[in-house]
């Protein structure tokens, strides 16, 4: 049996690095549609961008606000075969700024579904939207009712995390809703560096749908709001936590697969949600982070190593890997080996 059925992760993920012009700017080279796109300025303080295939281009939601979604035709033209199209970004809202510096993380989803609850039988709530279940990726659009149900998610496996924004109404945090800390649903905010996991009462998702409770971040009556979902696939994602040793010599994190994308954040206590990419450090030690929750330019405070079979952290900082800490990470990447038999290597 093959490692992995995924023999290109690029196919499904792909990190973009690009200058901005200030005019329309076309980014190729990414390898599919992205039907996700997350974009952050690294010189700059920017906020961050979040777009869809799934609400369309013209969307914009920002991991590091509450801000309800927002309309901008000049952020981004199209989503294209083979990348997309930058608009002329001209309030500067951090896409395309004249000679700035952007890093652009794309996901493929790609098969559209439309699920009517009352007609399939599956879930309580309608949802639509796009999934991937080749890569265990799905974002879903639906309304909330103000009474605790469950949305068909598109996977045919149950989402290890699922990340929730509300699209209008009131401003409301982002739920980063898991069960892969102590095996109950644990809540955090995308948004937020300021406090660690909270417990909340939720049913486990299931292969076809996940749970919502009357939360108004979640599922507040009449409110759109959108969420993605993902499922581990062997050799290209995991999702897991890890515990801080406090020590340079770091806690090795085994994934199964060399990471090209990892984000993770300390859950015992508030702290940054640190992204790092293969494309920005193309060796070891990989420094260069960007923070989920914030609107800071690019630091070189990150401190982990990048291999094979997973990642390490080369820091005793708090952040990172302090002792007694709890971390909950996300990581996407190359597989091992996949039924072509080419093995991936550390860097």
């Amino acid at each position: 049996m093959a490692y992995t059925t995924i023999n290109k992760s690029t196919d499904y993920f792909n990190t973009k690095l690009y200058t901005g012009t200030g005019s329309s700017n076309a980014q190729t080279g990414v390898g599919f549609q992205p039907d996700w796109l997350w974009i952050k300025n690294r010189n700059n303080t920017q906020r961050h961008n979040i777009l869809d295939a799934v609400r369309g281009v013209t969307k914009r939601i920002s991991s590091n606000t509450t801000d309800a979604e927002a309309t901008n035709s000049y952020l981004l033209s199209s989503f294209d075969s083979d990348g997309f199209t930058l608009g002329t970004d001209q309030d500067g809202f951090g896409t395309n700024t004249n000679g700035n510096t952007y890093a652009s993380w794309n996901w493929k989803a790609g098969t559209s579904f439309t699920n009517d609850a009352s007609s399939t039988g599956i879930g309580t709530i309608d949802s639509s939207g796009s999934a991937s279940d080749t890569s265990g990726f799905s974002i879903v659009s639906y309304t909330g009712t103000g009474s605790a149900g469950t949305i068909k998610h598109g996977l045919s496996t149950a989402p290890v995390i699922t990340l929730i924004k509300t699209r209008d109404g009131t401003t409301t945090n982002w739920n980063f809703l898991t069960y892969q800390i102590d095996g109950s649903c644990d809540e955090l905010a995308l948004n937020l560096n300021s406090e660690g996991k909270t417990d909340r009462s939720i049913t486990a998702p299931t292969s076809s749908v996940f749970s919502v409770d009357t939360a108004a971040d979640r599922n507040g009556n009449g409110v759109s709001i959108i969420a993605y979902c993902f499922s581990e696939r062997k050799g290209f994602s995991k999702f897991g936590s890890y515990a801080g040793n406090g020590n340079a010599d770091g806690t090795f994190i085994y994934t199964g697969f060399k990471p090209a994308w990892v984000m993770y954040r300390k859950t015992n206590s508030g702290d940054y949600w640190n992204i790092h990419d293969t494309k920005r450090d193309t060796g070891n030690i990989s420094g260069r982070i960007l923070g989920a929750n914030a609107n800071d330019a690019e630091v070189d405070t990150g401190r982990i190593d990048i291999l094979s079979n997973g990642f390490k952290q080369r820091t005793d900082n708090g952040v990172n890997n302090g002792s007694g800490g709890s971390y909950l990470y996300m990581a996407f990447g190359q597989s091992l080996v996949g039924t072509n038999n080419i093995p991936a290597t550390a860097r």
